[in-house]
């Protein structure tokens, strides 16, 4: 069975910081491209950052650029995605995504989704 489990969201400040997480099984994780995809309340989803297979390269929303680092573990099956400077813009839930490809993509078309994390950035 196929599983992504995002982890780590929650309540932080503005200009705080958090770590999100997504276990993944159930498939080859290392020969995926992954992402991860946001949706804010009332709107719809928002490709945020990407990353290809090998953890080579990298790309980024311009709304999150500087801000936002995406990282994978091939080996613990694990993707990241290190959240700095929270905005209050940056409330949705967080939702990593996988597709089988050796190149990073952008978009949001995917083989395999998660139940996503809420991430709220409020004082």
């Amino acid at each position: 069975e196929v599983q992504l489990v995002e982890s780590g969201g929650g309540l932080v400040q503005p200009g705080g910081s958090l770590r999100l997480s997504c276990a993944a099984s159930g498939f080859t994780f290392s020969n995926y491209a992954m992402s991860w995809v946001r949706q804010a309340p009332r709107k719809g989803l928002e490709w945020v950052s990407g990353i290809n297979f090998g953890g080579s390269a990298t790309s980024y929303a311009n709304s999150v650029k500087g801000r936002f680092t995406i990282s994978r573990d091939n080996a613990k099956n694990t993707l990241y995605l290190q959240m700095n400077s929270l905005k209050p813009e940056d409330t949705a839930v967080y939702y990593c995504a996988g597709l089988q490809s050796r190149y990073l993509v952008a978009g949001t078309e995917y083989d395999y989704w998660g139940q996503g994390t809420q991430v709220t950035v409020s004082s």
